[in-house]
């Protein structure tokens, strides 16, 4: 072991042995061997039982029946709030796992990466399209933490300390901002959620007189799938405030049927593209984006990507800003924690490319429309009904009958492999009675039908209509 480590040492590192042990000296410890060794309470009382190599047949059998054991794929899920079962076109995984994309991280030689560049001036090009605003960064790490880097731009636009969120906001979201906050001392304030499942917005003129907040948050569809979009009367008292809207999108399929946060405001939008293409993966990894006005252009975190030629006088491409530690005085970037997701952003791409305009806008429709098809077939069973009227995007919350809490339906949804939905009352205590349930173009009317028998199974096994 020693021996490796000196030989390593001597091909990488170019440090001499006084060197080591000047530092080893100073750290406490008497050897390399020592400074990695793992402490007795954690270190593996016996070596671990890898077993011996297979030939690659019998490797894809035992691997086979490894995935066969993942019980999940038996169940017909309803899940939605912020991760989205959708279609991905075998296109998007035949290129975007080419290996000259799998190798890339960050273009930093932009003369040999112009391949990557190009994918990424596209993704940035399809987000202003959707967004309808000027300029989109090259992605962030997902829709939670592009909401906390949108905070930041507004904070420095304005120079204000306090963030002003509504209520039905993701509450993923509105944690991962408050986590920001916290670090950089900011104030995060909320709106109340309405009646309706909206925004209540009879308090924000009030709010906003003392020109304390830097931003408004609001998303659409929020986070109970309701249509939320500001009124012209939000968006006068927004503008005389001086405080920057920014609109959120958790579910960037909307942005193929609904008006485009542009379109009803918004200074900046913020969120996330895993709709697009990129696989549900067990939560990640995601893609977030941020797309903002011009005058936010150099405030935005991580780096832009811009289209020139080159001497000969064909299309080349550049990290026109680089906004981020790696490439400026680390005080001077706008944020020293946005990460790109090139690859996922990649993904995104292709989707977009190949499902083309009126792809988009018909897939999103057909989201709308399962979503109404599956509220009414649970509606007409005895006892539950819709927590808020309305128009909704592809998922809504519905209440379930009055003797049952939402977690007790639930489980015995599982009992019957139906994940029915996520319960409300574990962000939101007024809303125990309430599931979140979701249906995208998959959802088939074979699965809206096994919900809605499940259901009437459940209210006559507890007896919920007498109860």
């Amino acid at each position: 072991m020693a021996d490796g480590y000196e030989s390593l040492t001597r091909v990488y590192a170019p440090h001499t042995e006084s060197d080591i042990r000047e530092m080893l000296d100073a750290v406490g410890v008497e050897s390399l061997e020592d400074l990695l060794r793992v402490p007795d309470a954690i270190a593996l009382a016996a070596p671990l039982a890898v077993p011996p190599g297979l030939p690659e047949l019998e490797l894809q059998r035992t691997m086979a029946a490894y995935a066969a054991r993942n019980e999940a794929l038996g169940y017909v899920s309803f899940l939605g709030a912020g991760a989205y079962r959708h279609y991905v076109p075998p296109v998007v995984p035949a290129i975007a796992m080419r290996g000259e994309f799998l190798t890339a991280y960050t273009p930093y030689q932009a003369e040999v990466s112009q391949g990557y560049l190009q994918a990424i001036y596209e993704w940035q090009s399809y987000v202003c399209l959707l967004t309808g605003l000027d300029l989109a960064n090259a992605s962030v790490y997902d829709g939670a933490t592009a909401l906390a880097e949108g905070a930041i731009m507004a904070v420095n636009a304005t120079g204000r300390r306090a963030i002003l969120v509504s209520a039905a906001v993701h509450p993923n979201y509105r944690g991962v901002l408050r986590t920001y906050a916290r670090g950089l001392d900011l104030d995060v304030e909320e709106l109340p959620l309405g009646g309706d499942g909206r925004t209540d917005f009879a308090s924000l003129e009030a709010r906003l007189a003392d020109k304390r907040f830097a931003a408004l948050v609001v998303q659409n569809p929020n986070f109970f799938g309701a249509v939320d979009v500001p009124g012209d009367d939000v968006r006068r008292i927004v503008e005389a405030s001086g405080t920057v809207t920014i609109g959120v999108v958790a579910e960037a399929m909307s942005l193929g049927a609904l008006v485009p946060p542009a379109g009803w405001g918004a200074h900046i939008a913020v969120g996330e593209g895993q709709s697009f293409g990129v696989a549900m993966a067990y939560g990640g990894p995601y893609v977030g984006f941020i797309a903002a006005n011009k005058e936010h252009m150099r405030r935005i975190p991580g780096r832009l990507v811009g289209r020139s030629v080159d001497v000969a006088g064909k299309p080349a491409y550049t990290l026109t800003l680089q906004a981020r530690e790696q490439h400026i005085r680390r005080e001077k970037a706008t944020s020293n924690i946005c990460t790109n997701q090139a690859h996922c952003a990649l993904c995104a791409t292709i989707y977009l490319a190949a499902v083309g305009a009126s792809g988009l806008r018909r897939c999103a429709t057909l989201n709308v429309e399962r979503i109404h098809a599956l509220s009414e077939k649970v509606v007409a069973v005895p006892g539950f009904s819709r927590r808020f009227e309305g128009p909704v995007f592809n998922e809504a919350a519905i209440r379930v009958p009055a003797a049952a809490s939402a977690a007790q339906v639930l489980a015995k949804l599982r009992e019957r492999k139906i994940l029915g939905g996520v319960d409300l009352g574990r962000w939101y205590p007024q809303l125990t009675d309430c599931i979140l349930m979701s249906a995208t173009e998959l959802t088939t009317d074979a699965e809206i039908e096994a919900l809605a028998s499940a259901l009437r199974a459940i209210v006559e096994e507890l007896d919920l209509v007498r109860a």
